[in-house]
This record gives structure tokens, C-alpha cells and sequence, in this order.
């Protein structure tokens, strides 16, 4: 595995499922905004069960930083609770919204 030429250092990947009130509340725009301010490549998707599933690929610092932002969500959200499940890095490029 390679930095991938990664600043600050080699990549990482974390997939994240929210739970609460996490759709129908800007979760998943928010979530590729705060993405693409902290240089964070990956995805987030509403499931059908009613959670948010997104992954995030990038530098230490900028993955914890969003799995922060997944632990509080936008304003609207009522998170209840978040599950964490660090990945091997796959080479993700840029922040996209998938449909479910």
C-alpha cells in the first residue's frame, strides 16, 4: 500500500452508519460539503433502514475530522447513534452523494 501521495501522510478509510433522524435533514449535502472542505475523498448514501452510510478516504486528521462531523450531523439531525468500521483504503477520488 502506498501514501497514494497523500500530504501528512498515508490514507486511511473509515465507512460510518448513522442512526436517528438522519434523513430528510440535509444530512448527506452537508456531509459532501464538510468533505470537500477537509480534502476528503469517498461517498455517503441514505440505506433503506432509515441510516446514513457514508465512507471517507483521506489523510488521518481530515477522516477524524469528519467522523466528528458524523457523530453531530447538521442542525435538523438527531443523532443517535454512529458505527465505525475502519477499511482498507480502495484509492476513492472525490466526494460524491449516491442514491440509496
Amino acid at each position: 500500500m502506498s501514501d497514494a501521495g497523500a500530504p501528512g501522510g498515508a490514507r486511511v478509510r473509515l465507512r460510518v452508519v448513522i442512526h436517528g433522524r438522519v434523513q430528510g435533514v440535509y444530512f448527506r449535502g452537508a456531509t459532501e460539503q464538510a468533505a470537500r472542505r477537509h480534502g476528503v475523498d469517498g461517498w455517503v448514501r441514505n440505506r433503506p433502514d432509515g441510516a446514513v452510510e457514508a465512507v471517507f478516504e483521506g489523510i488521518p486528521e481530515a477522516v477524524a475530522a469528519l467522523a466528528a462531523f458524523a457523530r453531530e450531523g447538521p442542525p435538523a439531525a438527531q443523532v443517535e447513534r454512529v458505527e465505525e468500521t475502519h477499511e482498507t483504503p480502495r484509492g476513492e477520488r472525490g466526494f460524491a452523494v449516491r442514491r440509496t
